[in-house]
């Protein structure tokens, strides 16, 4: 499975960006995926994740009611996108899309995301006025 990120860039404090997530490859076993971001000194958090089906979704606190995760809605359901509004200054890090096979839920939600085999490249999102 590959994984291609792209929409990240700077904008101001109250601003939004989207970002989408390709995968392509043997996708057929993925179950869900997940958006996590890298601020510098800081380790690696989930942002968002969500089911395949696109019927659950799991967002981290401190984005709850500002970002949006969903799915592509062709039969594939091969691409993810994170739409963020009211983006903040906190915001600012390097955001990675995963996905995984197989997992449980907990596995999901996970902070780390050990359990996602496939990652693609950051794209970096800088908020700052």
């Amino acid at each position: 499975v590959q994984l291609q990120a792209s929409g990240g860039g700077s904008v101001q404090p109250g601003g939004s960006l989207r970002l989408s997530c390709a995968a392509s490859g043997r996708t057929w076993r993925v179950n869900a995926l997940g958006w996590f971001r890298q601020a510098p000194g800081r380790e690696r958090e989930i942002v968002a994740s969500i089911s395949r089906s696109g019927d659950h979704s799991y967002y981290v606190e401190n984005v709850k009611g500002r970002f949006t995760i969903s799915m592509s809605e062709d039969n594939a359901k091969n691409a993810v996108y994170l739409q963020m509004n009211s983006l903040k200054s906190e915001d600012t890090a390097v955001y990675y899309c995963a996905a995984g096979e197989g997992m449980n839920w907990s596995e999901i939600i996970s902070s780390t995301g050990t359990a996602y085999a496939y990652w693609g490249q950051g794209t970096q999102v800088t908020v700052s006025s």
